[in-house]
């Protein structure tokens, strides 16, 4: 039976989650065995199990689950639904909330029914497929930036980085940005505030200067828009003046915050760039210049994947490349670090930010929130598994609030801030906590073993019987071996021992 716990994704690695699939076709229960799976990819499988009935109809089932599966013999899929149902326990499946009141939030003043938005990408670049992302459950989309310059893409424009299972772990693009005019673009959003009056709009704009900053503003709001966001991040956008040349720039991103501001009277979002030692310094401007929030964070500059037979590095564009963006779920370490540092900043108190950078779960979406983002916004993980992200975006943290107690998402926001040192010069040296070896579920592969010797403290040593031995003496309890052990099999002890006696 497949175990639960943080590592279930990898019994569902070989299920391509396909759309429209097959499994569900003739499952004679209409249980969507392919969105409980999904649920679990999602690290949501508590809200997959809440979904079911109250028996165990898969138990005696003959699985034409598994023979209709467009990958035939690779998807466990009859002991992935059992394992469900032996999840599904009263103690351990809150009840799901009957209304969507507890994700209900606002940026700037202005109601959102989740705090999920499309961000400025491709995947918010036309009426149609904002559209649909509404539908689906999105309570926003920051469209794809705006400008008044003409666009002309290259191809291919994207490239990545795999996972072990399969999975985009970074991405790259050197998209650039709306290749729509502005006047496409504003009977755009005018069809949307009609259509969808009570989705978020947030018009990301580029101008080149301060008049074009002023005018789009302007045009956004006449023509249907709830806020601004001034891309000042595009990596991808290398003339003088233009993306994160002006996010490097305090006292450009200021000026052209003002000029914006000038434009409108509806809330205005910065969204800065990751490319710089400290944000704090064009987020300060940008508050200076009148914005009332702050979005981060942007792409980072990359480079990545140097054929060794062409020399040149992905996307190969007619035998050359260039530096682009980054992103993804990789990303979103650094992404945490500086929202961090602006939710801990005393001058930015009472900006709203919008926090984004490798959000693919709603457990990447919480732990943005706890460190100070009053909102998320995704695009690559869309990019990569399309709109239908959002149903255990919403339904995973709306269970996390539930279960914890908590009767608004904003009441989360913030709360990890506390922990956060901006350097290890103040956290507790004079204790130790040793890892715990599950001897039962140890399978005596010996990784552990050779990464503390290699690359710890050589504090591990195996019996006769292939079992893990930790001398207490060597051992610091850097956790290592937590780390790199296949089947979890190496956790905490918990016990913080001081390293005096």
């Amino acid at each position: 039976m497949i175990p639960g716990g943080k590592g279930n994704r990898r019994y569902v690695q070989n299920c391509a989650l396909c759309g429209n699939a097959p499994c569900d076709k003739v499952c004679p229960k209409a249980l969507e065995p392919s969105r409980q799976i999904r649920s679990i990819w999602f690290e949501n499988e508590k809200c997959a199990a809440a979904r079911l009935p109250k028996e165990n109809v898969c138990a005696a089932c003959a699985a034409p689950c598994e023979t209709a599966c467009l990958k035939c013999g690779e998807v466990p899929i009859q002991k992935i639904m059992q394992f469900l149902f032996d999840e599904r326990k009263p103690d351990s499946v809150p009840v799901m909330p009957e209304n969507g009141t507890v994700l209900q939030t606002e940026i700037c003043g202005i109601p959102l029914e989740n705090p999920f938005l499309l961000a400025s990408s491709v995947v918010g670049s036309n009426y149609d497929m904002c559209a649909r992302a509404f539908e689906t459950g999105w309570a926003g989309v920051s469209f794809k930036t705006i400008c008044a310059f003409p666009i002309r893409e290259a191809s291919p424009r994207f490239s990545a980085i795999y996972s072990a299972d399969g999975s985009m772990m970074g991405f790259k693009n050197i998209e650039q940005l709306s290749d729509h005019s502005v006047a496409e673009n504003m009977a755009i959003f005018r069809q949307l505030k009609k259509n969808y009056p009570q989705k978020f709009i947030l018009a990301s704009i580029m101008g080149q200067n301060d008049a074009e900053w002023t005018e789009l503003a302007r045009l956004c709001q006449e023509n249907g828009a709830d806020a601004l966001e001034l891309n000042f991040s595009c990596p991808n956008m290398m003339e003088e003046g233009l993306g994160s040349d002006i996010g490097q720039v305090p006292a450009l991103v200021e000026r052209f915050t003002a000029a914006a501001r000038r434009g409108t009277s509806i809330p205005i979002l910065a969204k800065l760039t990751p490319n710089v030692a400290r944000m704090s310094p064009a987020a300060e401007a940008a508050l200076n210049g009148g914005a009332d929030g702050l979005s981060a964070i942007n792409t980072i500059k990359s480079l990545m994947a140097v054929n060794p037979d062409t020399y040149v590095s992905s996307p190969d564009v007619n035998g050359r490349s260039a530096v682009g963006g980054y992103s993804g779920n990789a990303v979103k370490p650094i992404a945490l670090r500086f929202i961090a540092e602006l939710a801990q900043n005393p001058k930015l108190r009472g900006l709203h930010l919008s926090g984004m950078g490798g959000v693919e779960t709603w457990q990447d979406a919480l732990e943005f929130m706890l460190l100070g983002a009053g909102s998320i916004q995704v695009a690559t993980a869309v990019m990569q598994y399309g709109y239908r992200i959002i149903e255990d975006l919403k339904s995973g943290l709306a269970y996390y609030l539930q279960a914890k107690g908590f009767n608004q998402v904003r009441e989360v926001v913030g709360l990890g801030l506390a922990s956060v040192s901006a350097t290890t010069d103040d956290l507790e040296r004079e204790s130790i906590v040793y890892p715990k070896f599950n001897r039962k579920t140890c399978i005596g592969c010996g990784r552990c073993q050779i990464s503390c010797m290699d690359g710890g403290h050589q504090a591990i040593c195996f019996d006769e019987g292939r079992r893990p031995i930790l001398d207490a003496k060597k051992c610091v309890g850097c956790h290592l071996c937590v780390l790199v052990c296949p089947t979890e099999s190496i956790g905490s002890s918990g016990k913080r021992i001081s390293k005096n006696g």
